[in-house]
């Protein structure tokens, strides 16, 4: 009965491994860590947004910046006749205009909640110290039909700001006054993929190597691709001024 059990178990314990590996090598086949969070409904949301019956809370401050207007230049004017090339035709957003928003705040005031180490996959790489978010300007992917569309994850919501068990795990948005809604997307992102005010997407995490470039990655000081791009001008211009102080006169 014992020789039994063990060859069972076994067995068991093999059909696991080899389902894990089969899972990994699709994850590794397609270049995707993170899987897909299909037919999320998702509502539009904005800098600046006041306080209405589905939203009760300004938009003037993010989970993670109590300045968040300030630091974004102004309001993010969500009417299609005031804005051109996905951002406001008022002015230039200081911030990606690509944003996002996810039931989920890793921070406390005094630190950070006590299950984001053992539930964020980047916290141990991402971590920064207490006082830093590991989720703020995260890359989300977001799709509808054939369009992808990468936003920066920047608020915690709708309505939750503790679901890690739905952002990081496998249950489902629970209902709530949007429908369920789970996801949260600025009017830039609502633009490109041509959104209703509430729509259905579907959403993963997404490396910075996935990312390609697009209308996401030309605007923002926290935009990782403006960030490494004045990283290597800065580069190329000292090693330009380095072989200019090098050369020799003849």
């Amino acid at each position: 009965m014992m020789k039994a059990i063990s060859i069972l178990s076994i067995g068991a314990l093999a059909a696991i491994i080899a389902g894990c590996l089969n899972t990994e090598h699709s994850a590794l086949a397609t270049g995707e860590r993170y899987p897909w969070k299909k037919s999320i409904v998702t509502t539009v949301f904005w800098v600046g947004e006041q306080p209405s019956g589905n939203n009760p809370v300004p938009n003037r401050r993010s989970s993670w910046d109590k300045n968040w207007s300030r630091s974004y230049g102004g309001f993010d004017d969500p009417n299609p006749a005031h804005r051109s090339n996905y951002i406001p035709v008022k002015f230039t957003p200081r911030q990606n205009p690509f944003y996002c928003a996810l039931p989920y705040n890793d921070k406390t005031s005094t630190g950070h909640r006590l299950e984001a180490p053992r539930v964020v996959p980047w916290f141990k790489e991402a971590y920064q110290g207490p006082g830093v978010s590991t989720c703020k300007d995260r890359w989300v992917a977001i799709r509808k039909g054939n369009r992808t569309v990468y936003a920066q994850w920047e608020d915690a919501g709708p309505f939750r700001t503790d679901y890690w068990q739905y952002v990081f795990g496998n249950e489902r948005p629970k209902h709530n006054l949007n429908r369920g809604a789970g996801l949260d997307v600025s009017p830039a992102v609502r633009d490109y993929l041509g959104l209703n005010d509430t729509d259905m997407t579907d959403w993963r995490f997404a490396e910075f190597s996935e990312v390609s470039r697009g209308p996401w990655s030309t605007l923002g000081e926290n935009n990782t691709f403006v960030i490494g791009d004045r990283k290597t001008g800065m580069e190329l211009a000292e090693t330009s001024k380095r072989a200019e102080g090098g050369a020799v006169v003849r």
